[in-house]
């Protein structure tokens, strides 16, 4: 028990500490929704095409970008999309490099939807 509950009489709870309580599972709750909407918004972010490089990272290019102004966010999916856009058949299998694009649209999409 809190030292709050043992100082009223028995059979009595403390006002204060049960409005903690209840900040304390509020602030749970809302770790646990920003936690689930982060990982059913940012879908992109879950998956890489071509591979587990970025994947293997502790932080993934796309962490630090996404800290950016929306305005450079807006830029770098757009060039991303672009560039595999541009060298399909050039450097990976045609199929896969749209695939890349794809990737990069949807992240940009995701942006754009915030």
């Amino acid at each position: 028990m809190s030292q709050g509950i043992e100082q009223v009489p028995d059979g009595f709870i403390n006002v204060l500490d049960v409005h903690n309580m209840h900040k304390t599972l509020k602030d749970i709750i809302n770790e646990n929704f920003e936690e689930q909407r982060r990982v059913l918004t940012y879908e992109a972010n879950q998956k890489q095409v071509g591979g587990t490089h970025y994947k293997d990272m502790k932080l993934e290019p796309w962490d630090i970008a996404d800290t950016w102004p929306i305005e450079q966010q807006i830029g770098v999916y757009r060039h991303g999309a672009l560039k595999y856009i541009m060298r399909m058949g050039s450097k990976d299998d045609s199929l896969q490099e749209i695939d890349k694009a794809i990737h990069y649209l949807e992240k940009l999409k995701e942006v754009l939807s915030k």
